[in-house]
Parts: structure tokens; sequence; C-alpha cells
């Protein structure tokens, strides 16, 4: 006895609305985010642009409040979008779909051109955070041989350590600044290490353990910054998302945005934390975004981040209490 099923014509017509209804629900449900641009400061473009790329998690408040930390002060005329690349699919598919990524940051480049022939000769900064950082690489990689970015800056990066920037540095005028941590052992050592890298790797991130520097081109505008606990006085504990704290984006990134040159020296002073410090006055209270939505910032600024850290966990499949456990 054959073990197929045989369906009447009926039963396989049906079958195949189905099936192409549950197609279209995923082709839909994969394109949904890849275009969400939130303007966050709408400068003259005197300033240039900033295009902040979140994480895995997409568009937030703590995403919302960094994205704000970019255009105070001297950045105020600053034009700064927050662009949403993520699926409603979720944080697993967002991290390894690797081919739909792709195509989504070369969209994020068509912005870009688009900017540039609004705003000849302006500033295109991209800033990306965890997977967003990814976003930010493939997208310079998109761009035609003859357009540049002023320069990329990437916090907590969930590429491996081993991918070639090469081409990503060809594409920026700058380079490429990488914030990175060794405290970040549970998302980008644990979590990336099960799940895997933005660039489908097994292992620790760059976002803890930085880029493999060896003997590769271009590799002179690669500024690799670690993490000190001095930084911690900026809200930046350490761990996965202090550096998107606002004091700490303000602080640190903010002087890499103002600079249309990242000589060692700006570099040095990057890395010493002796940036502008947020404004006087340019505080949220505790627990409350400007957006009305829940602050993650104030809690990173306490050094509090297990609710979060734990959330990720369960997001990844992670044992918490593994992979926080020190040795």
């Amino acid at each position: 006895m054959s073990g197929n099923v045989s369906l009447s014509p009926a039963g396989r017509g049906a079958a195949s609305v189905w099936v192409r209804c549950i197609a279209g629900f995923i082709l839909a449900a994969t394109a949904l985010g890849c275009d969400e641009r939130v303007v966050i400061n709408a400068g003259s473009g005197d300033q240039g642009l900033a295009i902040l790329l979140p994480g895995i998690d997409g568009r937030s408040g703590y995403s919302e409040a960094a994205a704000r930390a970019l255009c105070r002060g001297e950045l105020n005329d600053l034009t700064v979008e927050l662009q949403d690349w993520t699926s409603p699919l979720g944080g697993i598919f967002n991290q390894t779909a690797q081919g739909r990524n792709r195509e989504v940051a070369a969209k994020i480049a068509g912005r870009i051109a688009e900017y540039r022939r609004e705003h000849p000769g302006q500033p295109v900064f991209l800033i990306g955070h965890s997977g967003g950082t990814a976003m930010a690489v493939w997208a310079a990689e998109h761009m035609p041989e003859d357009e540049h970015v002023e320069g990329l800056i990437l916090l907590a990066s969930s590429l491996s350590p081993g991918y070639d920037l090469s081409t990503a540095l060809e594409h920026s005028r700058c380079g490429i600044v990488n914030f990175y941590s060794a405290n970040d052992a549970a998302i980008l050592g644990a979590g990336t290490t099960i799940i895997g890298t933005m660039d489908g790797q097994h292992g620790e991130s760059a976002g803890k353990a930085g880029f493999d520097e060896s003997a590769r081109p271009g590799y002179e505008k690669l500024f690799q910054i670690p993490w000190d606990p001095s930084m911690a006085d900026a809200g930046n504990g350490g761990d996965h998302f202090g550096c998107m704290a606002r004091q700490f984006v303000a602080s640190y990134v903010g002087p890499l945005v103002r600079s249309r040159l990242w000589s060692p020296e700006l570099i040095a002073s990057v890395q010493a934390g002796t940036g502008e410090a947020m404004p006087a006055g340019e505080t949220v209270a505790a627990g409350e975004a400007e957006t009305g939505e829940p602050d993650l910032d104030a809690i990173i600024s306490t050094n509090d981040l297990w609710p979060i850290e734990e959330y990720l966990c369960e997001l990844y499949g992670i044992d918490f209490m593994m992979a926080t456990e020190e040795d």
C-alpha cells in the first residue's frame, strides 16, 4: 500500500490556494518595515544626513532617543533619520535573512543617492547598532563605484570578526569606527554563537571581539575603540545596549559626525571621552522617553541591564543564567 496521499482536483485547488496565501503572507511580511523611515530631525541639509539603523528589534524608544542625541548643539541642523530595516517576522528572522537584508540595504543606498542629488557635497553618515551595523556596511557596499559616505559608525556590531570590510571602506571617505565591548557576552557571545552573526557565522561577534585587521587593503581607515570603564559615566556599562545611551551617543558618536576628517588625534579624543557632553537640560525623566514609550535609556544609565538582556536571551533561546554567569 502506497504512503502517498492523493487529492481530488477540488482538494488540490484548495491546497494550492492555501499555499499561495501563505506564500503571499510571508512575502508581504518580509517586505514590511524595509522602508519605514522616521525623520527625527528635519535639518536644512546644510550639515548633512545621519541615518541610524537599529538592531534586530527595530524602531524603539531607546533608538529614537539615540537618534535625538545626534542633533543637539552644533548638530541641530543635521538631518537625522531612523531607518527601520526589520521585518515583523521577528528577531531571529531579522538576524538570519541575509538575502532579504542585503536587498533592503540596497534600498538604503538608494536613499543616500537621493539625498546626494538633493544636497550635493553634503556629508552622509551611517550609524548602526547590533544587526544595523551589517545594514550600514552592506548599504555602503551597494553604492556605485564613484559614490561615498563620509563615515560608518558601528555600535555593538553583530557581524563576524572576520567579515571583510574592504569594500565598505572603499566607499567611506573617513573610514569606519567600531565600538566594541568584551563584556557583551550574552548577545554577541552566546547569542551569535547559537543563532549566528548577521553574515551567517557562528561565534562571537565583532561587537565583542573587534574586527580582524590582518593585512587587508584599506584597513588603515578602520578605527576600533574598545569599551573602557570610564564610558560608564556616559551611561555605557559595556553591555549590548550601553552604546545607545543618549549621553554616550552625544559624547562619543557626536564628535565623529561633526568632523569630516577622522584623524588619529580625533579618534584618541573620542576614545578618551573628551567630546562634548549632553547640553544642560537635555535629559529625560527615568523610565519616560520623549515619545511616551518606555525609555530603555533610563535603564541603561543605571547599568541595570538584566531585564533587557534577559528578554534578548529569551528571544534567542539562550539559557540566561548560563550566558551571564561569571567564571
